[in-house]
């Protein structure tokens, strides 16, 4: 999973790709490098990041999305039921949604009549307060029951369970130390029995792991080393930014595994 972050602050790219025109060609740049599909997403999902209004968050999203449209498989990262309305009529595979449908309540039912595939994340508060102190009795076992519920209630809404992804939700209210436990202990994840996605890629924790304890992001090296792992423990999905680098190294991966 390619991204595309249509947003002026984004901790990854400083908003290189918040013209629509940059944005555009970045998705078909990272459908052409291999990614199976590009996560657009017009709200900062960013640690101490403010909400973007419905508005702005549209006027962000639909001028990138309606030229892709049929071209390249997309999924739309927001918690906005509206946003996603719009995304999935634009023809948007997935909904990417962060609070796990409790943002909005009108997301699941958008999301349920349209028969669409749902990313249902744990994230421990939101993001303007979720690095403050976050706290885990066990960190893999709580985030799996977070997730057990969220699909319950899913399925409950009438989304089709075989359409539900399950995302960990790497830097969402987590310390470096319990970042890295999760993706070591994926298996909990994984026994849920609904495909995982896990979002490593260019995270402060592993800059923060390789000696800078102010680091913003990650080195590249670092994220396709996270990648490789959370692969080799069963992700499904790795959402990344660095389409070409994490697709060649998964490569040589599964044909070690193959062979």
């Amino acid at each position: 999973m390619g991204i595309v972050n249509v947003t002026p602050d984004s901790f990854s790219e400083g908003g290189a790709t918040f013209d629509p025109a940059d944005a555009v060609a970045a998705a078909r740049a990272q459908a052409a490098a291999g990614a199976a599909i590009v996560d657009v997403g017009g709200e900062s999902t960013r640690p101490g990041a403010d909400p973007v209004p419905l508005e702005e968050e549209l006027r962000r999203v639909v001028p990138v999305l309606e030229p892709l449209a049929g071209e390249v498989p997309l999924s739309i990262d927001t918690a906005k039921a509206e946003v996603a309305r719009r995304a999935l009529a634009l023809g948007v595979e997935l909904v990417n949604d962060v609070t796990a449908l409790r943002g909005d309540p009108a997301m699941a039912e958008t999301v349920a009549s349209a028969g669409a595939a749902v990313c249902l994340m744990h994230m421990q508060g939101e993001p303007r307060t979720m690095q403050r102190d976050p706290r885990y009795a066990d960190v893999a076992s709580d985030v799996a029951a977070f997730l057990e519920e969220r699909l319950a209630a899913a399925v409950d809404a009438g989304i089709d369970e075989e359409r539900v992804l399950l995302d960990p939700g790497i830097g969402f209210g987590k310390t470096v130390e319990q970042n890295f436990e999760l993706v070591r202990r994926l298996d909990v994840i994984l026994a849920l029995g609904r495909p995982v996605v896990v979002g490593f890629s260019r995270k402060s924790s592993l800059g923060r792991l390789l000696g800078d304890p102010d680091a913003r992001t990650g080195p590249l090296a670092a994220s396709v080393a996270a990648a490789v792992a959370a692969y080799e423990r069963g992700a499904t999905v790795l959402r990344v930014h660095d389409v070409r680098e994490t697709v060649e190294a998964l490569t040589v991966a599964r044909a070690v595994y193959a062979a």
